[in-house]
């Protein structure tokens, strides 16, 4: 057995693209609404009518919700878990006795098989009662040991560890590292063959869950060597293993129940009976896994638009100004307008994106990322209208209310428990690069070979050749569509028509198409580098996702519920809203400050600028911008605490 490395691979940019590439799932074997929505094709037929969970999951689903509310309300203090910044035991205990561990996991290993759908409607109420109880509950099923088992596991692996995962045993799922973020081309954790087992080392950063885990999915990079492909491998190991040190329990401007740490692998023995998939299939184990894991943080987005409503509609009606209710201020009624319409989007897309993959007919890897992207960015906004909206009173604590005698009502808690999630699990830039990949997917598909400097010029013929082909028929269809025609989507006209905002998204899912298209001529290989660009054509494919989301769900709710009529008014707002975005969205793809912003920073960190810092004192403490992360003994005191 060789020793572990002592510093930290060196990659270099292409290299980084490589393996970032390699993990991508290449095939596309099942239709996208969303990627053809980039390509300039409205498939209403994909999202519509909107698909439903069956009498069977509907009723496990309404019969769990139902007990999991009650224990909210009278077990559940989020007042305490924020104060005391940590869920009781006896919380995790009473969840465990629920089955609310167990809520993904297939009835035969001692779960609640509930579908995505329910899964995300119980986040989303335990997420309400307090935000870390939610982040406990996703990031143990969404991205920790039951997931990739679901998807990846072998039999043994399921039976062996599913069970404990159902009832008893917290999970965490492990990628980053303190100088390891969205590049895991240079993940520095090393899984080194030895016989039947292999031997860890290296520091993992933000392990969410990991000071109360009991098992862990571990990324680690196994050494090429004869009989061993090599590359970043997944494995589940047992956090009580000799050798593994949790080494701090960090703190955070928000979510300040959940226990996240810093955890430290030294020679730690794992069997090979405990990896995940073949060697080197880490990175596409834990992409795979985060398509449907994404939706958990847009359920808690939802979770948090109701609420955000709830407060508004509350406060503004008691809170009088000049003569009249705050809500009659236009001003002020804006907001609520903007917040209403907002929560109503997003728990469509949410509950579209989780049906289809419950139904498992599409590929939702471009859903998935896009519901994630657009919540935690416009949840965060109806937030902080809210705060406007409370004005002083939402800049003070909920304590600091309730001790003056009024409601306590904690609207900077739910501000600052929000601002992670443009973080967590891929960040807004790296969505946008994400999905933006995958948008352009069958442009690189055949002419890729133009724009690669490696080709050789036979292959660039070949490329040219395929591309004029697919071009050739593509383009044509980009001119005109149902969008131009004054009838079309006309099932979605009633006392409040819809059809105009559908007949909007065929329009500019083709014109946004032909934007990317003549993008892509006009910078070839440099595309990747015009991530400002890049970004305003996601942002344009979310707003045109959300709108088919919310079309759909008005007409199904005018269809199966009483609130029919209240749906189409919120769609229709929410899709007046949206279409304002787009067009300014639209307006910056041309004309922008992206050249000039470029230049400037070059400035700033060439100390061009750094007479502008002059005149304030740098309150931050010494130390290291990253902690060093060298393999080793751990020195510091072991702060794991299972929770039994």
């Amino acid at each position: 057995m060789s020793a572990p490395p002592t510093s930290k691979p060196t990659v270099s940019e292409r290299e980084a693209r490589e393996v970032a590439e390699a993990a991508r799932e290449q095939e596309w074997r099942k239709p996208s609404f969303a990627k053809e929505l980039f390509l300039g094709r409205f498939r209403l037929d994909l999202v519509h009518p909107h698909p439903l969970p069956s009498e069977e999951a509907a009723q496990r689903g309404e019969e769990f919700l139902a007990k999991l509310r009650d224990f909210c309300e009278t077990k559940v203090d989020g007042a305490l878990i924020e104060r005391e910044a940590r869920i009781p035991d006896e919380v995790i205990n009473g969840l465990k006795e629920l089955g609310a561990l167990g809520m993904k996991i297939d009835t035969k290993y001692g779960g609640l098989g509930l579908t995505q759908v329910y899964y995300n409607k119980a986040l989303a109420l335990a997420g309400s009662a307090s935000p870390a109880i939610g982040v406990l509950l996703s990031a143990h099923q969404s991205i920790g040991v039951p997931q990739p088992l679901k998807l990846f596991g072998t039999d043994e692996q399921k039976e062996t560890f599913l069970p404990r995962c159902a009832r008893t045993d917290i999970s965490a799922f492990l990628l980053t590292e303190p100088d390891v973020g969205s590049d895991p081309a240079r993940l520095a954790t090393t899984a080194v063959p030895d016989g039947d087992e292999y031997v860890l080392d290296g520091v993992k950063l933000w392990t969410t869950n990991g000071v109360v885990a009991d098992l862990l999915v571990v990324m680690a990079r196994v050494p090429k060597s004869e009989g061993h492909r090599g590359g970043i491998t997944a494995f589940v190991v047992e956090t009580n293993s000799p050798g593994i040190t949790v080494e701090n329990r960090n703190a955070f401007m928000g979510l300040r129940g959940i226990e996240n740490g810093v955890t430290r692998f030294h020679q730690v023995r794992v069997p090979a009976a405990n990896r995940i998939g073949p060697e080197g299939a880490g990175l596409k184990i834990a992409l795979t896994t985060l398509n449907t894991g994404r939706l958990s943080l847009p359920a808690s987005c939802v979770a948090a638009g109701k609420w955000c409503l709830k407060i508004a509609r509350e406060w503004s009606a008691a809170r009088e100004q000049w003569g009249k209710p705050l809500a009659q201020h236009e001003a002020v009624g804006s907001k609520i307008s903007f917040i209403a319409a907002t929560t109503f989007a997003l728990e469509a897309v949410t509950d579209l994106a989780s049906q289809m993959a419950d139904e498992d007919r599409n590929d939702i890897r471009i859903e998935g990322a896009l519901a994630k992207l657009f919540a935690s960015e416009q949840a965060w906004l109806m937030a902080d209208e809210l705060v406007q909206i409370r004005g002083g009173r939402g800049f003070e604590t909920a304590a600091s209310l309730a001790a003056r005698g009024e409601r306590a009502v904690p609207a900077e808690q739910v501000l600052r428990d929000l601002r992670i999630n443009r973080i967590f699990e891929g960040s807004t830039e790296i969505m946008h690069l994400l999905i933006a990949r995958e948008a352009v997917d069958a442009h690189l598909s055949v002419a890729g070979d133009l724009i690669d400097p490696d080709k050789s010029l036979t292959d660039k013929a070949k490329a040219g050749a395929n591309a004029g082909v697919f071009y050739a028929k593509w383009l044509p269809k980009l001119v005109a569509g149902q969008g131009q025609l004054p009838y079309s989507y006309n099932e979605f006209k009633h006392e409040v028509d819809l059809s105009v905002h559908l007949r909007y998204v065929e329009r500019t899912a083709r014109k946004l198409a032909r934007s990317t298209f003549y993008a892509m001529s006009r910078w070839q290989g440099r595309m990747e580098t015009k991530q400002g660009f890049l970004g305003r054509i996601v942002d344009i494919g979310a707003e045109l996702f959300a709108m088919s989301a919310a079309c759909v769900r008005a007409e199904l709710l005018r269809t199966t519920e009483a609130h029919g009529r209240e749906a189409y008014q919120l769609a229709d707002a929410f899709c007046r809203q949206s279409r304002i975005r787009i067009e300014e969205l639209f307006g910056r793809l041309w004309t922008n400050t992206d050249d000039l912003d470029r230049k400037v920073v070059k400035g700033v960190m060439s100390g061009t600028y750094e007479w502008l810092e002059d005149g304030i004192v740098d309150a931050s403490g010494e130390g290291p911008w990253i902690a060093d992360a060298t393999p080793g003994p751990s020195e510091k005191t072991n702060v794991h605490r299972p929770i039994r």
